[in-house]
C-alpha cells in the first residue's frame, strides 16, 4: 500500500511539473509553436511546413513542383537539415533534392489576417537562396526577397 501511495505521489508531482512546463511554454510564442504551420511558397500549390520545437529548434520541409525535365510537375519535398528560431528570426537550410536546395533567413511578422483562422495571420518575410547543381556538379545560386503567407489554421 505504501508503494502504491509513493507511486501515486510521484505521478502527481510529475503531472504538476509537466503542467508547469506547458504553462511556461505558452508564455513564449516560439516555445508554444505559435508560428508553427503551413505557409505559401513560390507558386500556387507549393508550401513550407514549419514546426517550432523546444529551445527554438525548427523542423519542416518545402513541398514544391519540380522544374527540371525529369521531374517537371512532380511534387518534391525538401526537408530541413537545420533550422533555428531566435525570437521572431527564422533561418533554415534544406537537403538537396534533384540538385536543388534552399536557404532562408528572415522573420515572422503579423499579417493582415484578423485571427489564426484567416490566411496571412502571420507572414514569413526574408531572403530565400535557391542553389542548383548541374550534371557537372557546377552550383549556381539565386537570391530573392520573399513573403510567405500562413495558411488558415483550423480552430
Amino acid at each position: 500500500m505504501r508503494r502504491l501511495r509513493l507511486t501515486f505521489a510521484f505521478l502527481c508531482l510529475a503531472g504538476v511539473l509537466f503542467a508547469g512546463k506547458i504553462a511556461g511554454q505558452n508564455s513564449s510564442p516560439a516555445q508554444a509553436g505559435t508560428y508553427s504551420g503551413m505557409y505559401s511558397f513560390l507558386q500556387d500549390g507549393e508550401f513550407v511546413q514549419v514546426t517550432i520545437e523546444d529551445a527554438g529548434h525548427v523542423t519542416g520541409f518545402i513541398s514544391r513542383y519540380g522544374e527540371s525535365e525529369s521531374d517537371r510537375g512532380t511534387f518534391l519535398d525538401h526537408f530541413f537539415k537545420e533550422g533555428k528560431l531566435e525570437g521572431q528570426k527564422l533561418s533554415f537550410a534544406t537537403q538537396v533534392v534533384h540538385g536543388v536546395s534552399f536557404e532562408f533567413h528572415g522573420s515572422f511578422e503579423r499579417g493582415p489576417g484578423k485571427t489564426s483562422a484567416d490566411e496571412a495571420y502571420f507572414l514569413l518575410k526574408g531572403t530565400l537562396i535557391e542553389s542548383t547543381s548541374d550534371a557537372n556538379q557546377k552550383t549556381s545560386s539565386k537570391s530573392r526577397e520573399v513573403t510567405f503567407k500562413s495558411f488558415p489554421k483550423e480552430t
